[in-house]
């Protein structure tokens, strides 16, 4: 009779591991390549920002409304309001936003400004 089983062999065990470590290795820099570039924007009084320079103001209201210069516009005229402006606003777009605006409200006010060709845009509460 043959003698009983007593070890594990792990070998296959380690096997595996190392090919999900290299796996892993290779995978992880690709990760980092995702997702959105922001830059990290530096707090700035109201006051000195409208003092200084020629800057768009847009405002998002609770419920979802766009007004610009006291003014509302409507969602669907937000580009071509934007671009009539862009020129006599050189410095970029701030847009004041109400605490319970939507999201894509917002969203939607800078991809308009995007699409325009306006690159610096700013969020003010």
């Amino acid at each position: 009779m043959r003698d009983s089983f007593n070890e594990i062999n792990i070998t296959p065990l380690t096997d595996i591991f190392l090919v999900l470590l290299i796996i892993m290795m290779v995978i992880a820099p690709l990760l980092d390549q995702q997702g959105l570039n922001l830059a990290v924007p530096e707090v700035v009084n109201q006051e000195q920002i409208v003092k200084d320079s020629k800057i768009m103001n847009f405002s998002v209201t609770s419920d979802n409304k766009y007004f610009f210069n006291d003014q509302e516009i409507a969602a669907a005229d937000l580009e071509t309001t934007v671009s009539q402006h862009a020129k006599d606003y050189p410095d970029g777009l701030l847009i004041q936003v109400d605490d319970n605006a939507e999201h894509g409200a917002v969203v939607k006010l800078m991809d308009s400004a995007r699409n325009v060709g306006v690159t610096s845009i700013s969020l003010s509460r």
